[in-house]
C-alpha cells in the first residue's frame, strides 16, 4: 500500500485534508467520493527511507527457470515489450468481453508467454487476485511495466463493470503510440547512421592518415599552408592525448545521462529539446498528441477532470510539457474553465482551443479532444517526413565541407611540393 495525502471539499463545501494508504490514487478518490468528499487534490507522499520505484526493478524468476531463461531476462533488463502488452490488453478485452472471470483469463495468457518476466508479473497478479485485491491494484505492484494511465483506466472500467472496453481503449492507446515511436526512429535512423560514418571516417584520418603525410612533409621540409598545418596539429593533439579525450567525453556523456535524471535536469532538457530546429516542433507535437489522446481516454473513461490531469501529466513523456499541464489542473481546481487554463499555458493552436471550448460547451470534451489527437498525429507525420527531406542535404552539405577541409589540408602542399619540382 502506498501513502496519499488529499484535500477536497465536503457536501457543505468546506475543505478538508487527510491522509489515505490505498494501492493508487484513483482508489482513494473512489473512497473520498464514497464519503461524499469531492477530491482537489491527491498526491503520494513517498518516504524518505523507502526507495523510489525502480524502472528496471529486478523480478523474481523463480526456482525452476533454466539458465537460458535468466540469461535472456539480464539481456532484456527484465523488460516486457510494448507488443507483448498490447497483446495482452487485446487478449483481455476479448477474454473479458466473453464473461470469463479475471482470475481464470489471466492464468490462461500467463501459461501461454513465453516471456519469463512477464509470466512472472502475471503470477503475482494472479495472487493479488486470490488474496482479494482488485484488478488496477494487483497490476500496480510492477509500476516499472503498467503505467499510471494504464492502472488508472483498468480502475475505471473495474469500478463501470466494463472492463472489457478499458482494455480495448489500451490496446488501441499502446498501439497508436508505438506506431508514433516507430515513425519517431524511422526518421532518425538515417541521420544518425551518416553522421557515425562521418565520425569514424574522421577518426581513422586523423589517426592513421595524416600522421603519414606530416611525416612526409617533416623529411621534404616543405612550407606548409595553414590548412595543412591546423590539420597536422589537430592529429597530432589527438593521438598524444586521446586516453584524456574518451575520459571526458565519457564524464561529459555520464554526467549529462545522471543530470537529466534529476527533477531539475528532466525539466531543462525537456525544455531545450523543444527549442532544437527541425526536431523540436517534432518532439512538441508528439508531446501533445499523447496529452490529447490520453486526456480523451481517461475523460470518456469518467475520471474526474482534476485526476484525470494529473494522469495525463505523467503520460506526455516531457516534464516541460506536464509541468504545464499541472499548472492547467491548478487552474481547474481553482474554478477556472478548462479552456482557460489551456489558453494560459500557451501550449495549444487557436484552433485546438476553439475546439477545446466548444467541447465543454457541448459536453463532449472527450470527443473532441480525440479530433485533436489526430490532428496532432496528422502533424506528426507531415514535419517527420519534412524533417527527413530537410536532413538530407545538410548531411551532403556537411560531408562536402569536410571532404573540401581534408583535400585543401593534405593535397595543397602535395601540388605545391610538385610545381616546386618541375
Amino acid at each position: 500500500m502506498a501513502h496519499f495525502e488529499y484535500s477536497g471539499r465536503d457536501t457543505s463545501g468546506a475543505l478538508v485534508s487527510g491522509r489515505i494508504d490505498a494501492g493508487t490514487a484513483d482508489d482513494v478518490a473512489t473512497q473520498l467520493f464514497s464519503d461524499s468528499v469531492t477530491p482537489i487534490e491527491i498526491k503520494e507522499v513517498r518516504e524518505k527511507t523507502k526507495p523510489r520505484v525502480d524502472a528496471k526493478k529486478k523480478i523474481d524468476l523463480g526456482p525452476n527457470a533454466s539458465g537460458i531463461d535468466r540469461i535472456n531476462a539480464v539481456l532484456t533488463g527484465n523488460k516486457v515489450e510494448t507488443d507483448e502488452l498490447i497483446m495482452f490488453a487485446r487478449q483481455m478485452y476479448s477474454l473479458t468481453k466473453a464473461g470469463l472471470p479475471l482470475d481464470r483469463a489471466i492464468k490462461g495468457l500467463e501459461a501461454s508467454l513465453s516471456n519469463l518476466v512477464f509470466r512472472r508479473i502475471l503470477q503475482d497478479a494472479i495472487a493479488g487476485l486470490e488474496n482479494g485485491m482488485n484488478l488496477a491494484t494487483a497490476l500496480g505492484q510492477h509500476p516499472q511495466v503498467f503505467s499510471q494511465l494504464f492502472l488508472s483506466l483498468i480502475h475505471v472500467g473495474e469500478n463501470t463493470g466494463r472492463l472489457d472496453l478499458a482494455f480495448n481503449e489500451i490496446g488501441k492507446y499502446l498501439e497508436l503510440e508505438k506506431n508514433t515511436s516507430k515513425q519517431v526512429k524511422s526518421a532518425t535512423r538515417y541521420p544518425i547512421f551518416v553522421m557515425a560514418a562521418i565520425a569514424v571516417a574522421l577518426a581513422v584520418i586523423t589517426v592513421f592518415v595524416i600522421p603519414v603525410f606530416a611525416e612526409t612533409f617533416a623529411r621534404l621540409g616543405a612550407s606548409l599552408p595553414w590548412q595543412t598545418s591546423l590539420l597536422i596539429n589537430i592529429s597530432g593533439f589527438v593521438v598524444n592525448y586521446w586516453p584524456f579525450m574518451l575520459l571526458a567525453f565519457f564524464s561529459l556523456f555520464f554526467g549529462f545521462r545522471y543530470y537529466i535524471t534529476t527533477e531539475k535536469g528532466m525539466l531543462s532538457w525537456d525544455r531545450r529539446k523543444l527549442s532544437i530546429p527541425l526536431a523540436g516542433d517534432v518532439f512538441e507535437r508528439v508531446a501533445l498528441a499523447r496529452f490529447a489522446r490520453t486526456f480523451s481516454m481517461v475523460m470518456g473513461a469518467g475520471v474526474p477532470i482534476v485526476q484525470g490531469l494529473t494522469v495525463v501529466a505523467g503520460a506526455v513523456g516531457n516534464a516541460f510539457i506536464a509541468r504545464n499541464i499541472n499548472r492547467m489542473r491548478e487552474g481547474v481546481e481553482r474554478g477556472e474553465s478548462l479552456h482557460r487554463t489551456a489558453t494560459n499555458s500557451k501550449m495549444f493552436s487557436p484552433l485546438v482551443l476553439q475546439m477545446i471550448a466548444v467541447g465543454e460547451e457541448t459536453g463532449m470534451v472527450d470527443e473532441l479532444l480525440s479530433e485533436v489527437a489526430d490532428f496532432y498525429d496528422a502533424e506528426v507525420e507531415y514535419d517527420l517526413k519534412r524533417l527527413s527531406d530537410a536532413i538530407e542535404p545538410i548531411l551532403i552539405a556537411v560531408t562536402a565541407g569536410l571532404v573540401l577541409i581534408l583535400a585543401l589540408g593534405v593535397f595543397l602542399p602535395i601540388w605545391d611540393l610538385n610545381a616546386a619540382v618541375n
